[in-house]
This record gives C-alpha cells, structure tokens and sequence, in this order.
C-alpha cells in the first residue's frame, strides 16, 4: 500500500470527531490504527497538537498525553523546534504491543499493574549482580532528583521515571528493558496522576532508598524483595487512581 505524508491537508483523513469516555485511549487508538494501516509514511511530521485536537474534538491536553505515550513507547519521536515525527522503525513494534491489548481500559490496567510488578522485581535482582560504581552513581542522583522535587509533581514523577529507567538498564537484559518500556507506557499516565500529595512522595522516595541501599550491597535476592514492596505500595496507589477515576 503506498504511503503519503501525514501533513496539515491531510488531516481529515483520520476519521471523525471522538466522543469516549477514555479521551486519550480513543485518541491513541486513532492515531495507531493510521500508523499501522500503512497510509502514514515513516519518517512523516505529525500535525501539531491543536490541529489534531480540532480534528478529534477533543482537548489538547487528551492529544498530549496520547503522544507522549507514543513517545515512552518509541512509536513517534519529539525533535524539539521542529514537532513530532512518526519512527521508522515502528512496523516491527506495533504488532507487538497492540497484541498484548494495549489501551483496553481499567482491567488491562490492574493486569499491567502486576506484570509490571513482576518485571520490575527480576530487574532489580539482575542489576545488583550486575551493577557497578558508575551506575550505582546514576541512581543515586535520580533519586536525589526526586527529593528536590519533592514539591513539583510533575518534575517527581518524571525523576522516578528516571530511576526505574536506569535501573533497567543496569540489569543488562535488553528484552527485559523493552517489556517494562512498553508496559510502563501503558499505565503511564495513571502512574502520574498517582503522584498527588507530599506523604506519596516522603514514601516513594524511602522506598527507592531501601531499593538503592540492596544494590549498593550487591545483594540480588534482597533487591527483589525491597522492589517487590515498593511495587506492591505503588501498586496500590495507581489503582486507586485507576477506581477513583481521576
């Protein structure tokens, strides 16, 4: 099928108005069913968020928060002064996660929630075997990075973000680090709107310490542990945000 440029005059083409209780599902959907058709070409600039808004009927906000899930999944790219651009390499990872149900709604989310779980334990017993003093370093300035911004939600979540990150990395497992990429975008927006109050932040940050404290012992099987706690506490959180439906 051959592909066109995702320009401004092309817009319409999309589809109609949205009107769902899920806004930012709904978009995200729209947007992948194009990408995935094979009538978006790689490497095409994306319209900017308030031409796609007015083309959904919907926020603005709804619209960004849909990209920036594409984004942590790899799916478009934001190039700063320029907009956002769909990846090249896109074909081979879509399949992937639109086969894991991605975007189904609040029971996929508590399942996601414990996959997560599992993920981020095996992750944490392979980088306290694996980690050195370089790494260990990147964590602890993540982390550092929480604490400062302990009054600015936003600046914390993406600094926990941050942590978890690295994190994986350090495990060294390539195929590991991609599942939890793409399940962490999956409840990303839910995982932020969890961050809501000092007492989150005084809790997480303890947790990430006690998490921190194992690897910098070198201890596998006590990492899992402290990360297993601290999922189960995140956990905990996120899908009461998911209940309360904010």
């Amino acid at each position: 099928m051959p592909t066109t440029p995702l320009s401004d005059p092309a817009v319409p083409d999309l589809g109609g108005s949205i009107a769902s209780t899920s806004v930012v599902t709904a978009v995200t959907r729209r947007l992948l069913d194009q990408f995935t058709s094979g009538s978006v070409a790689p490497g095409s600039r994306l319209p900017p968020e308030r031409r796609l808004a007015e083309t959904f009927a919907v926020g603005r906000s709804a619209v960004r928060e849909a990209l920036a899930a594409l984004e942590v999944l790899g799916v478009v790219e934001v190039r700063p002064g320029s907009g956002t651009y769909l990846r090249s390499s896109t074909s081979e990872l879509l399949p992937q996660t639109l086969s894991w149900g991605m975007l189904l709604g609040e029971p996929k989310t508590r399942e996601l929630v414990q996959v997560r779980h599992g993920l981020e334990v095996q992750v944490a017993r392979l980088a306290a075997a694996a980690i050195g003093d370089d790494g260990l370093a990147a964590l602890t300035a993540h982390l550092d990075a929480m604490r400062a911004a302990a009054a600015d939600f936003d600046a914390f979540a993406a600094a926990d973000l941050r942590f978890h990150q690295e994190l994986a990395e350090q495990a060294q497992n390539a195929l590991l680090d991609q599942m939890l990429q793409s399940v962490r975008s999956l409840i990303r927006v839910w995982a932020e709107r969890a961050v809501s109050d000092a007492e989150h932040v005084r809790v997480t940050c303890t947790e990430h310490a006690a998490v921190l404290a194992t690897l910098a012992a070198r201890d596998p099987e006590a990492a899992a542990l402290a990360m297993s706690l601290h999922m189960d506490s995140a956990g905990a959180r996120l899908l009461a945000t998911v209940e309360a439906g904010t």
